[in-house]
């Protein structure tokens, strides 16, 4: 079957590559009916906060990974069985997996959401299959909006426990995210809360990507940091995440930054804007930290 459009959840939902995981594509916090169409889920009604999302970039992303199935896990469950069985809760949380190239670096992609729910289809997927497309090996965390941190900071350890299994090269990663995904991003890239919150030791990431939000704690052991923002974001400050970065560089720490006129919240990958074409320079500013 091939998604289009009038697509319906349910059909989604049916096929085979998504039987088992599949409610986890979509926002599971929000009001989303099984007869709902791929056009009419591509909305800021279901996607609150966020502006600019494409249709056709959700159905290449299902007709992606539906395809992908075929070969390869896409979906991984970080929990044990006797974690899922201690705390059902952990049910809901996974990585899908955008395959790269062989033994090539990985990204973590974290979609914010306002820790209400987890925007994945705009905020995370299409940035892990860009990456993919460009031989990264890309995940997308579908993480618990009330322990973030405790599930990336698991993800991340899973990953690397993993690795020859996953085919990936664990010594080179970076972490994503966009709003409260950002803050995720921000947050585990620093040395210090990475170990307080992972249950293995695991090397800090070389970058931090992370778009619209107003996160501003600042410390010498944060992650080299690209951030972009639009000067109509009506959620987060882009004077407010300029300064941070400034703060950043005064510790001898490298970032980049970028703020587009005219752009509101949750822009995603700016396709058809301004920003469209930020995510090669993300790319390229995690290259050089490597």
């Amino acid at each position: 079957m091939n998604i289009s459009s009038n697509t319906t959840i349910q059909e989604v939902l049916e096929l085979p590559a998504f039987k088992t995981w599949g409610r986890l594509l979509f926002p599971i916090n929000r009001p989303i009916a099984l007869n709902m169409t791929i056009k009419e889920l591509s909305s800021s009604k279901i996607y609150l906060w966020y502006n600019y999302i494409d249709v056709n970039k959700t159905i290449e992303i299902i007709n992606t990974l539906n395809h992908d199935a075929q070969n390869h896990s896409i979906f991984y469950n970080i929990y044990s069985k006797e974690e899922l069985l201690n705390d059902a809760s952990k049910r809901d949380v996974g990585l899908f997996f955008f395959k790269g190239s062989k033994d090539a670096p990985f990204a973590i992609c974290n979609a914010g959401g306002g820790f209400v729910y987890v925007g994945a289809m705009h905020d995370s997927f299409p940035h892990a299959l860009e990456l993919s497309k460009r031989g990264y090996n890309a995940f997308a965390l579908i993480y618990r909006v009330e322990h973030p941190y405790e599930d990336l900071a698991k993800a991340i350890s899973f990953i690397y426990n993993n690795a020859n299994m996953l085919k990936i090269d664990k010594r080179h990663y970076s972490l994503w995210g966009g709003s409260a995904g950002a803050r995720m991003a921000a947050v585990l890239g620093n040395k210090k809360f990475l170990s307080s919150y992972s249950e293995i030791a695991v090397p800090s990431a070389e970058a931090v990507i992370m778009q619209y939000t107003g996160y501003d704690y600042v410390s010498n052991e944060d992650a080299p940091t690209y951030a972009c923002i639009g000067t109509n974001d009506y959620i987060a400050d882009h004077i407010l995440m300029k300064k941070r970065l400034e703060h950043l560089n005064k510790l001898n720490i490298p970032t980049e930054f970028h703020c587009y006129k005219g752009l509101s919240h949750g822009f995603g990958l700016g396709t058809g804007t301004i920003a469209e074409g930020w995510i090669d320079d993300a790319i390229y500013f995690w290259q050089r930290q490597s």
